[in-house]
């Protein structure tokens, strides 16, 4: 409290019991918005802490900062979850009793950050043996593993706790930790068979199929591509998870735990069976019967041991013949039940994870033992469609809500009765009638539930809607569509019942309840049908007796905005969020009147200084010296009231003009004692700074007489830098040559094609500039050289010779050149092959052709016919005409250089080909002449102009070959370019 006293106009208002206008909504978001923009996540109010999630890795969760806060005053530091967490440690351990710590808000708020942040803190802060390590270890990493099996990606968060825990820590007398034990909540068992779209199912279905070993993914008949498995089509791949990384930790950590190789093993076959259970598909036969369309998944399920199969699918045992009948049972019966089989292996697999980590961390020692309960709850969830998981969701909020004030207000009543101090009333919206709305016997909306169930006849989820609204249609906190008025029933399906719940209105769609809540495998399956929700309610009454039994701590998580961005701060979204965790209501619980409470003795050590007769001691009883003090001060008599072993202050504006007097107060003490301890000393000090200032001034005039002729000397070196070397610019040549080479080390080129960067050296440094740069450029070639593969050799030298024959010849080499050559663009068998296009004599029609390059002859081929031959021998430097061509006259193609290149080496007639522009003129045929005119133009063509000459029309890009083209001397390759 006094260091946030003290910080208070640079960070805000470090705990909210000392907010003025503690009861505005606005200055709460304010504050809170305030100390967000400067990274300070953490706020209290009391000893409750509201925690902001920043998205981005904050620099406060060192072994350092664990060591700042380990035994700390809560109020002495800044807020910070180390704080809250070692403050439950010590007062557990003095006070010899159990706590818990209640971590809630919305998914993605940061609860599962912050469960784990407490976990850290007390394997490093609790005492250290080979023991305790081993049952730290296995607590901190059962974390991983219970997220693999209960966490998913969903629309508001790429890692939600789809189930909820509470963790008990328990230590010795000592303070060791010594054990630990898991309870887990409604699993989400209907996300195995279905996802939202966007959504993912449990990550440990993607870390086994994308990270599990090929020999394991053989064994469980996996492929390694989550698209082959209809669980897991949705929405697969996430940039922010990487499931082989998170594969390797789930296994260390099963290790870790304790699962032999044997566990492990049927762990993950039992996971495969869910996938292959999820690919058996249903084909109707002539009599409407599901029948299986094939037995591969099937035979993988009996050969990982699924025992329950049999019963499953088939009144009697498979054979596992494609023609099976599973009767009596429909496809969309058969679809069912082979759905309902998968969430129950899911479930009870999951149940028995826990109970086997649970079964490794237990203490067995029957020495006491106190604990800090540790519970990770979902937040309140409003999506754009509610179903049954979000009304039990939000049914738990309203029970721990609930709790929430009762335990608030039981531990301020206390305080204020131990205090004698009269308890004013506190105004908060009470949540028990949305509780009992919800969880009453035989009226409530679970037992309605439960009623319509399990009654004979055809109960639909329609029928159970209109059970509640017979039941409830007078309640203040439900409504339908068909109980609403005219206006509020277009916000409504005939399928919704909207409950007014303590954070707002929620709508959710009945469809659905009546199966999740059976969770029934057919009765065919196992003559057992769960009601999810009254278990549900049952479990939560058993976490309220054990939380009830504890005492409290509390930490609030809130997300600051939707899109997951660092810095960005959401009103509304906060403002809401606010609200619905009851901040505001925990806020005036804590303040029921007065701001700030402090034991008499801390209260007068800090303040005496202020009062004559507190200061510098006061020798009475400390709450005779408090009263001494205040009346000093001035503290009117409703300002203040003395308590039996506390003062307590109403407002901050009293106590903040208190500190505010401490703080000059301090400053002239200070001041003063500074004074008489100089009196004291007066006669001895002034010899010493007498004889002191002499050996300064005549070191000062050294300094001085040294650095007048040092920069003389420079000045005199930089005037001469220009001639012969003497003793005066020696010195700044030298001082030139160093800065230099200094800056030139930092600034060097990071390549061979950086011929910009090379710093320009001053002139004394030209030549050896120059060597330098020669030197650098030899060491980076040598490296890049070094670092070429044989096949990089190949084609550099490729390169170098469409270089000779191209470059600055040819407008498109510089877009070509970039573009590796392959060895053949048509078969693995010849030395060389492309696709071109050719155009003949009659209309210069354009006709798909291969040209093939051999060890010692270029083949134009259509299919498998050869058009044209040409040997490699026949290639001359003249121009010279070829009549075998049957007047063909243009060949087209998209790879000119890389052509043109691979047959200059492969005839080695380099000298052969020429680049020409214009116009050319040919010989189609003894006293026939051709003529080819080049243009360039948006599009490319090639066509007969009206001259009768063979117009081609190019961007730059496009390439032609002309095969009777003298200038490729006699072949059938020579190009066309413009």
């Amino acid at each position: 409290m006094e260091g946030a006293l003290t910080a208070r106009d640079r960070v805000g208002i470090q705990d909210f019991v000392l907010l003025d206008t503690h009861t505005s909504e606005t200055a709460f978001l304010g504050n809170l918005k305030k100390r967000f923009s400067e990274d300070l996540i953490y706020t209290y109010i009391g000893t409750l802490l509201v925690s902001v999630n920043p998205y981005k890795e904050l620099d406060i969760y060192s072994k350092k900062q664990m060591d700042i806060y380990m035994g700390v005053n809560f109020f002495e530091l800044p807020p910070h979850i180390y704080a809250l967490a070692d403050n439950a440690y010590h007062t557990m351990m003095a006070e010899a009793n159990n706590h818990f710590i209640l971590i809630s808000g919305e998914s993605g708020a940061g609860k599962t950050e912050a469960s784990k942040k407490i976990l850290q803190y007390y394997a490093v802060s609790c005492p250290s043996t080979t023991l305790l390590d081993s049952v730290r270890d296995r607590m901190l990493v059962s974390n991983p593993v219970l997220e693999a099996f209960g966490n998913a990606k969903t629309l508001k968060n790429d890692n939600s706790s789809r189930f909820g825990k509470y963790m008990d820590i328990q230590f010795d007398i000592q303070g060791d930790a010594v054990g630990g034990h898991i309870l887990s909540y409604l699993l989400e068992k209907s996300r195995v068979v279905h996802q939202n779209h966007g959504e993912r199912n449990f990550h440990i279905f993607y870390q086994l199929v994308e990270g599990g070993e090929e020999d394991l993914l053989h064994q469980l008949g996996l492929e390694s591509n989550c698209q082959h498995y209809s669980y897991l089509v949705q929405c697969a791949n996430v940039t922010s998870i990487n499931d082989k990384n998170d594969w390797k930790t789930v296994r260390n950590a099963l290790s870790v735990i304790d699962f032999d190789e044997s566990d492990i093993q049927h762990l993950f076959g039992i996971i495969a069976s869910v996938l292959h259970l999820g690919n058996v598909q249903f084909e109707a036969d002539s009599k409407g019967y599901a029948t299986l369309n094939k037995n591969t998944e099937l035979r993988w399920l009996l050969g990982i041991n699924v025992q329950v199969l049999q019963e499953g699918l088939t009144y009697r045992k498979i054979e596992a013949k494609t023609d099976e009948v599973l009767s009596p049972f429909t496809v969309d019966h058969a679809i069912y039940a082979r759905n309902a089989l998968a969430k129950a292996i899911y479930g009870r697999t999951f149940t028995w994870l826990v109970n086997k980590i649970n079964d490794s961390m237990e203490n067995k020692e029957p020495s006491r033992k106190t604990v800090i309960g540790l519970l990770d709850i979902y937040g309140f969830e409003v999506f754009y469609v509610n179903s049954f998981e979000q009304f039990c969701i939000n049914y738990c909020n309203e029970k721990l809500q609930q709790l929430f004030i009762q335990l608030t207000l039981k531990s301020e009543q206390e305080e204020y009765e131990a205090e004698g101090i009269g308890w004013e009333p506190v105004q908060f919206f009470n949540n028990k009638i949305i509780c009992d709305l919800v969880e009453e016997k035989h009226l409530g909306i679970i037992s309605v539930l439960d009623e319509e169930c399990l009654r004979p006849g055809e109960a639909t989820d329609f029928t159970f809607l209109e059970k509640l609204e017979e039941k409830m249609g007078s309640h203040p906190h439900f409504i339908t569509h068909k109980l609403s008025d005219k206006k509020i029933r277009k916000t409504l399906d005939r399928g919704d019942f909207r409950l007014l719940h303590y954070a707002g209105e929620v709508t959710y769609g009945v469809v659905g309840f009546i199966d999740k809540n059976n969770d029934m495998l057919y009765r065919n399956i196992k003559d057992v049908s769960l009601q999810v929700a009254s278990q549900f309610k049952s479990s939560l009454l058993g976490l309220t007796d054990i939380l009830m039994s504890k005492e409290p701590w509390y930490v609030r998580c809130l997300k600051s905005n939707e899109s997951k961005q660092p810095g960005r701060f959401d009103d509304v979204l906060v403002r809401h969020q606010v609200k619905y965790l009851g901040l505001m209501e925990h806020l005036r619980v804590r303040r029921a009147g007065f701001a700030y409470r402090r034991r008499y003795e801390l209260f007068l050590q800090r303040y005496k200084p202020l009062c004559p007769a507190t200061w510098p001691h006061w020798r009475g009883v400390a709450a005779e010296g408090v009263e001494v003090l205040v009346q000093h001060l001035g503290y009117l008599p409703d300002e203040y009231k003395m308590g039996r072993t506390k003062i307590f202050i109403r407002h901050p504006r009293t106590l903040f003009a208190t500190e505010d007097a401490f703080e000059v107060c301090k400053h002239k003490l200070g001041k003063g004692m500074k004074a008489r301890r100089n009196q004291e000393i007066v006669f001895i000090s002034t010899k010493i700074e007498t004889c002191w200032r002499g050996v300064q001034a005549r070191k000062e005039k050294e300094r001085r007489q040294w650095a007048v002729k040092v920069i003389k000397k420079f000045i005199k070196g930089y005037m001469t830098r220009g001639e012969a070397k003497t003793t005066d610019n020696s010195e700044y040549l030298a001082f030139v040559r160093q800065n230099y080479l200094n800056r030139l080390k930092d600034n060097l080129p990071k390549t061979v094609l950086d011929k910009i960067s090379w710093l320009t050296p001053p002139p004394v440094l030209t030549e050896a500039s120059a060597i330098l740069r020669q030197l650098h450029m030899r060491v980076m070639v040598t490296r890049y050289v070094r670092g070429i593969t044989a096949q990089q050799k190949a084609q550099l030298q490729l390169k170098g010779i469409t270089s000779v024959i191209f470059k600055d010849k040819k407008d498109s080499y510089p877009q070509s050149v970039s573009q590796p050559f392959v060895d053949t663009r048509i078969s693995q068998y010849i030395v060389y092959s492309v696709p071109v296009v050719k155009y003949d004599r009659n209309g210069f029609k354009p006709r798909p052709r291969q040209l093939i390059l051999t060890q010692t002859a270029a083949y134009v081929v259509d299919e498998a016919k050869i058009k044209q031959k040409v040997q490699y021998t026949t290639l001359k430097g003249e121009p010279t005409t070829w009549y075998g061509c049957d007047g063909d006259l243009v060949i087209q193609c998209d790879h000119l250089f890389e052509v043109l290149t691979k047959l200059s080496v492969v005839a080695n007639k380099q000298s052969a080909i020429n680049v020409v522009q214009g116009s050319i003129s040919f010989q189609i045929q003894a006293g026939k002449e051709g003529i080819v005119d080049f243009s360039s133009g948006q599009e490319s063509m090639v066509y007969k102009d009206k001259n009768g000459h063979l117009m081609v029309v190019s961007n730059v890009g496009q390439n032609f070959i002309p095969p009777k083209q003298a200038e490729i001397s006699g072949s059938l390759f020579k190009q066309l370019l413009h």
